[in-house]
């Protein structure tokens, strides 16, 4: 693929410029502000422009950028790459607020700029395995979805950087739950319409052991061996987000869902439990060695699943999902058309995870989660068709 693309943020995400090369792309500019980030990428791409000035990447104009920067910068990177028409990917959430997330829509809208948001577990083998379960109706109407989520490196990934502070992330029910938020309603086949949730810094917040990690990054850090939660050393000098979270959702189409974060447990996978009118579907794992249990008969008590599907691998990150996606965000940049993710329901999981943290941080009380406007959805639901004197790829 002749496409020659600009990655903004070179940190914890960086891999991806491997799955872009390997698609035949070449990474060609390389922007972050920090010298640790521009050290690392000219080490890896000794024949990409490396630079700290956001305009010099725009001004090359690639074909195609990733915004790969810490959550709270998401929306100022990509507001710029996106006016300036160049096809961008943002990674998920696509904002930190439903405000951001609605001008991102909206400038992508307006300048007719191809937006694709990087929610890989809808190519991850589990989620397109439980999806065509689903979708075969094997449990009938689907009416209830439950997802557990057991974060069990919590300690080491979101509580000793930027992810510890609200004004990163809004908070981690958000930042980390907006990509089961995302599959919850890919899903159901709804988005969420009214959420209420509770919350608590429950175990992080009684660690006195602090440091400012900022000349660090995780891999420095992480161990299995920082156990049990409260013995962990080096945490985020600040810390104000929740490190459990349970939040309920009704979504448009009547599906009622809810979501379980905890970021202390001793293990770390995800638990998808959807049930319809005539079965339920779960995973035990979410990785190559775990499997998915179909229940379709009734039964006296607990009974062995009617049906037992071991859960596919691939190659690459997140279960082979990050290759499958940057090939689909290369495709798209270079000639539109179809994909698996949706901006749409990137700002609805965000818009979501959004309410639902106001909820938990006021009285637990049920609030709207506001809509986008008709215009924006209908475009970006037609697959961003171009118009005329579009300034982007259309």
């Amino acid at each position: 693929m002749d496409l020659d693309v600009g990655i903004v943020g070179f940190g914890l995400r960086a891999g991806l410029a491997e799955h872009v090369e390997r698609q035949g792309a070449r990474v060609g500019v390389v922007c972050d502000t920090s010298p640790r980030g521009r050290a690392t990428a000219a080490e890896r791409l000794p024949d990409a422009l490396v630079t700290d000035d956001l305009q010099e990447l725009i001004d090359r104009r690639p074909g195609a950028v990733l915004v790969l920067t810490p959550d709270h910068a998401h929306a100022d990177v990509a507001l710029r790459t996106l006016a300036a028409g160049i096809p961008t990917f943002c990674e998920k959430p696509m904002a930190v607020t439903v405000q951001d997330a609605d001008e991102i829509l909206a400038t992508a809208y307006r300048t007719r700029t191809r937006l694709y948001v990087g929610h890989n577990m809808r190519h991850m083998p589990v989620i397109r395995q439980l999806r065509e379960i689903i979708e075969a109706g094997t449990i009938g109407e689907v009416r209830a979805i439950w997802c557990r989520h057991f974060v069990g490196h919590g300690g080491d990934f979101y509580f000793k950087d930027w992810h510890a502070e609200r004004a990163n992330t809004t908070g981690l029910l958000l930042q980390k739950g907006a990509h089961d938020l995302d599959v919850i309603h890919w899903l159901a086949g709804g988005y969420t319409r009214t959420v209420s949730a509770v919350g608590d810094l429950a175990v992080y917040g009684r660690v006195g052991d602090r440091r400012d990690n900022s000349d660090r990054r995780m891999g420095d850090w992480y161990s299995l061996e920082n156990w049990p939660p409260l013995r962990q050393r080096d945490l985020n000098p600040v810390i104000d987000v929740e490190d459990i979270s349970m939040m309920q959702m009704r979504l448009d189409n009547g599906v009622l869902a809810s979501y379980q974060q905890c970021h202390f447990t001793p293990d770390y996978w995800r638990n998808y439990t959807v049930i319809g009118t005539e079965g339920r579907v779960e995973n035990l794992g979410d990785g190559p060695g775990g499997r998915i249990h179909v229940w379709t008969t009734r039964t006296e008590g607990y009974a062995e699943p009617d049906r037992v599907v071991d859960i596919g691998a691939g190659d690459g990150g997140h279960g082979g999902a990050d290759p499958l996606l940057i090939a689909e965000f290369l495709r798209f940049a270079a000639s539109g058309g179809p994909t698996e993710t949706s901006p749409v329901a990137a700002r609805e999981a965000v818009a979501a995870g959004v309410m639902a943290t106001r909820s938990l941080r006021g009285d637990g009380s049920t609030l709207a989660v506001p809509e986008l406007p008709a215009e924006l959805r209908e475009y970006f639901e037609a697959g961003q068709p171009a118009g005329p004197g579009s300034a982007g790829a259309g």
